[in-house]
């Protein structure tokens, strides 16, 4: 377990890495002790190492989800049953899949198989009374809340009162080290112009930093959203003229030439698996086609 504090913005922050299946800078959770909040808890299969990084017999009063996928909000339930007072943010979109998640694990356990309980464990309901549905464009607190689809249709944006960054979940990409700040485009969600309009809201917002859960806490903002639009366009391109081997073969030379780092490699094996991109950008290019032919 380890505790990253690399950009001096508001103290009080902790990046809690979760050290998914054991590889470092691969999941990053965010807490405010004094605030009482929590940002993104990551899978189930790492609370314990979340809680080890937090101080014994604290709870959060708010735990603020960017979306429901697993890597992210799966060990909210498990949580609750630690934490019955927190408040639990989403999307209205995720939320009824929080509050009975049968639909959305049995789908995953479809492309996952055997490996699900090791990858994320165990996905626990969390109880309807403790979820604060959300639509976008909330301020709550100060705290300012912005619909960022195009990653997912259930996520969102959440901009900080207290120094102005802003948790963007995946909608900001990933970035590890010296690594490049890629698009991660899993299916079913996939859009790139909802995606463009996010990353222009995000923009919008003026971010003293952006603070992505794979991986860390990022102030140079304009350079890195400027690099996630420009993949935006360049790998959505690359998926439709090549299949699914060739692109993730150019997705592992794309990290490779940015960094020598094999534990930054290895990151984003573990949190931006190039398996998973081609699927997204071929479903998302299959239905623009399908509706172009009306």
């Amino acid at each position: 377990m380890a505790v990253f504090g690399r950009v001096p913005l508001s103290p009080s922050v902790r990046e809690i890495d979760l050290e998914f299946l054991g590889v470092p800078r691969s999941i990053c959770s965010f807490a405010d002790v004094d605030g009482g909040w929590l940002v993104d808890p990551g899978p189930e299969s790492t609370h314990r190492t979340l809680l080890a990084a937090l101080p014994a017999g604290w709870a959060p009063r708010r735990i603020l989800l960017t979306h429901i996928h697993f890597d992210h909000a799966g060990a909210t339930g498990r949580l609750l049953e630690r934490w019955p007072e927190a408040e639990v943010w989403v999307h209205e979109r995720g939320a009824r899949h929080l509050i009975d998640p049968a639909r959305l694990v049995a789908s995953a356990t479809r492309v996952y198989g055997d490996a699900f309980d090791r990858l994320w464990g165990a996905v626990v309901p969390v109880p309807a009374a403790n979820v604060r549905a959300l639509a976008g464009g909330e301020e709550v607190d100060g705290w300012r809340v912005a619909y960022t689809p195009g990653h997912a249709s259930h996520h969102v944006s959440y901009r900080s009162p207290d120094d102005g960054s802003v948790f963007a979940g995946d909608v900001a990409g990933v970035r590890v080290g010296d690594g490049p700040a890629f698009p991660p485009t899993p299916p079913p969600d996939i859009d790139r112009e909802l995606w463009l309009a996010s990353l222009d809201r995000i923009a919008a917002w003026e971010p003293t930093a952006l603070r992505i859960t794979h991986f860390g806490t990022w102030t140079d903002v304009d350079a890195h959203l400027a690099e996630v639009r420009e993949g935006l366009h360049r790998w959505g391109d690359l998926a439709r003229e090549r299949d699914a081997e060739a692109f993730g073969a150019a997705v592992e030379a794309h990290v490779a030439d940015r960094t020598s780092d094999e534990a930054v490699r290895a990151a984003y094996r573990a949190s931006n698996p190039p398996a998973t991109l081609w699927s997204g950008w071929a479903r998302y290019w299959a239905q623009r086609d399908a509706a172009a032919q009306g």
